[in-house]
């Protein structure tokens, strides 16, 4: 690997770390949403974009600060869009996605209907980032939303599990390491390869019928590892790896949801698939806006 490419996952790492740190939250997240039109109760969808889109952040994210620019960037293109906070642990309240996952699926489940009731419509769309574009399965599988939802676009989802890099597999050498993590933040612990909420979640396989899935992943992902585990097999699903479409795109785990533009496009695709536009090779870093 290339000296420069260490530098840049390590400081995408600790980017995201001080963007949790300075997360508002609460009646703070309200106040400092900007004016962008996305979390609108008052938005009807259109013909051209029949569907809601709820966006679903990733561990240690929020509503607000994960779609920074993803969110406006479907607003502009007409979409009635919608964020929502959920896995909250009692006495943590700066960082959200770390109770356990089944429960956030159905803070989901809750906030879905929540949508389709304002809008009037009978399925959503959902993207989401890293665990954002995980739980949702359990959704699907198991909380009913399978009937409410026609797309799921995971970007960087951790679908199978993550060794986070090899570090998990440390943990049977550290006795009653993995019994602390499940109790203070459950929501890494169902993260892990193997744990019982993984087994459960994709026992039987990894899809649903009738629910469109798209995952975009990023071969430099030094979270969700290895990278090849977020895709998903069975009908109705698109695997997308971003390298795939531009040989020089260096986005990691944190950067190809937050500001990648050839992700965001892809994502775009999923959304609308009856006016698919075809990625360049030759895209830029920057992409097109």
């Amino acid at each position: 690997m290339l000296p420069w490419r260490r530098l840049l996952r390590p400081l995408a790492v600790l980017t995201l770390a001080a963007a949790a740190l300075v997360a508002p939250t609460g009646a703070a997240q309200a106040a400092a949403r900007p004016s962008s039109g996305w979390n609108d109760w008052s938005c009807k969808p259109s013909a051209a974009h029949p569907r809601p889109v709820v966006l679903v952040h990733g561990t240690f994210g929020n509503s607000v600060d994960n779609w920074l620019g993803f969110a406006p960037y479907l607003v502009h293109r007409g979409y009635c869009v919608y964020s929502l906070d959920y896995g909250q642990l009692p006495g943590v309240p700066l960082f959200n996605g770390l109770g356990p996952i089944d429960k956030s699926a159905g803070q989901l489940q809750v906030f879905v209907d929540k949508v389709l009731a304002s809008t009037g419509t009978a399925k959503a769309d959902l993207v989401g980032h890293s665990q954002g574009g995980m739980m949702p399965r359990y959704y699907l599988k198991f909380l009913g939303g399978a009937a409410k939802v026609n797309a799921l676009v995971g970007i960087a989802p951790d679908n199978h599990g993550t060794t986070l890099s090899g570090l998990t597999q440390l943990l049977p050498y550290f006795p009653g390491a993995q019994d602390l993590i499940s109790a203070a933040t459950p929501g890494l612990a169902d993260q892990i390869i193997g744990s019982p909420f993984q087994n459960k979640l994709n026992e039987g396989g990894d899809t649903v019928p009738g629910v469109q899935y798209t995952v975009i992943a990023t071969r430099y992902d030094e979270v969700v590892t290895p990278y090849r585990s977020q895709f998903l097999d069975g009908p109705g699903v698109r695997n997308v790896l971003l390298q795939d479409l531009c040989a020089v795109d260096l986005s990691e785990h944190v950067t190809i949801g937050l500001t990648d533009r050839i992700a965001w496009h892809e994502a775009l695709n999923a959304l609308d698939p009856a006016h698919v536009r075809a990625s360049s090779r030759s895209w830029s870093r920057r992409g097109r806006a």
